[in-house]
């Protein structure tokens, strides 16, 4: 807080112009900083609940580690402020930094596409609450390379030019906020459902050439493909390493600009579930890659932000990912695997 004390002539205008400009002179200017030019733990977890902020917070900021990441869902028909700044208040107190990834509504088996005036709604909404740092985290959607994720169409140029429409509306209303592009399926393949990653990337910048020009960081799905079973020494797309692949892959489509990466979803499915898979890996196993990930992958320079799917997830059909055992308030091993890895005491920035 500060205290400001002006003193001037009670008889002549010219003082009170001058603490006028003075004032206006302390103001801050709101605007993002880069998260990697500060002390930063980029350890983190997904989660689907808000009641297990308490549990991610002993997650990620353990091993001296403080102020984590927290990836989570915010769905158009959810925007309760309340409820929302409730969560964003405990994840203040938590230390924990959140992510956030908007989401439309579910019809059927699918998400529908954003509504014609969607962005400015947002903008409006996410302006409306208090954030945990100044950087203001958000993915614009889900893997629109599948057509479930968007309108059950394929159609990077609509997808771009969402993107452009959102990162305008946002930072028009606040340079707080932190824009990133929605994570893709790099695995995936072009069969009428969904759309190969290099052909879905290069069709978005010929429909919007400028679109890097309105994002701040890269969102990527690293997972350890085949069947998120692979080897932790893989390396190349559809590996946790699937982030340099698209790193190399944007340069090859003429973008220059160097984007800090997070890495929102990644982690491998363990045999352990509602119905045992002997063919999986053990929890055990999926710590012990943790561990070698932790050591030799997620150290990148360019990393900010690693968030392993899922926490907490009590059936179908993520239950083999759920890093918490079902129907008990226990956690798997892997858990307490990821709890030793050595982190950092993140310092962000904050706005009292």
């Amino acid at each position: 807080k500060r205290h400001i004390t002006y003193f001037f002539h009670m008889n002549g205008i010219r003082p009170i112009i001058l603490a006028i400009l003075f004032f206006l002179s302390v103001v801050p200017v709101l605007a993002k900083y880069d998260p990697l030019t500060v002390p930063n733990n980029r350890f983190g977890i997904l989660i689907v609940d808000p009641n297990d902020l308490a549990d991610a917070a002993k997650l990620v900021n353990s091993a001296k580690g403080d102020w984590g990441y927290v990836t989570l869902v915010m769905q158009e028909d959810d925007r309760d402020a309340e409820k929302w700044q409730r969560i964003f208040n405990e994840m203040r107190a938590f230390h924990l930094i959140p992510i956030v990834r908007l989401a439309t509504h579910i019809d059927g088996d699918a998400w529908v596409k954003p509504y014609k005036d969607s962005a400015a709604d947002w903008a409006k909404f996410l302006n409306s609450l208090n954030w945990p740092i100044e950087n203001r985290y958000v993915i614009i959607y889900n893997e629109p390379n599948h057509g479930n994720e968007w309108g059950r169409s394929l159609d990077p140029e609509n997808y771009a030019r969402t993107l452009v429409s959102y990162a305008k509306e946002l930072k028009k209303i606040s340079e707080d906020f932190f824009i990133m592009p929605a994570g893709l399926d790099v695995s995936a393949a072009s069969d009428g459902r969904s759309l190969d990653a290099t052909q879905y990337l290069s069709r978005m910048l010929k429909a919007e050439p400028s679109l890097f020009d309105y994002l701040d960081g890269w969102t990527s799905h690293s997972y350890p493909n085949p069947a998120f079973s692979g080897s932790v020494f893989a390396f190349g797309r559809g590996t946790l390493r699937s982030f340099q692949w698209e790193r190399e892959y944007l340069k090859q489509l003429g973008v220059t600009k160097k984007l800090p990466i997070f890495i929102t979803e990644t982690g491998w499915v363990h045999r352990e579930g509602l119905q045992a898979n002997s063919g999986l890996l053990s929890s055990d196993q999926v710590g012990a890659n943790l561990l070698l990930a932790a050591a030799q992958i997620w150290t990148d320079p360019d990393i900010v932000a690693i968030t392993p799917f899922v926490l907490n997830y009590q059936g179908l059909p993520f239950d083999h990912f759920s890093w918490k055992k079902l129907g008990s308030p226990e956690y798997y091993p892997q858990y307490g695997a990821y709890q030793q890895i050595g982190k950092l005491s993140g310092q962000p920035y904050q706005r009292e």
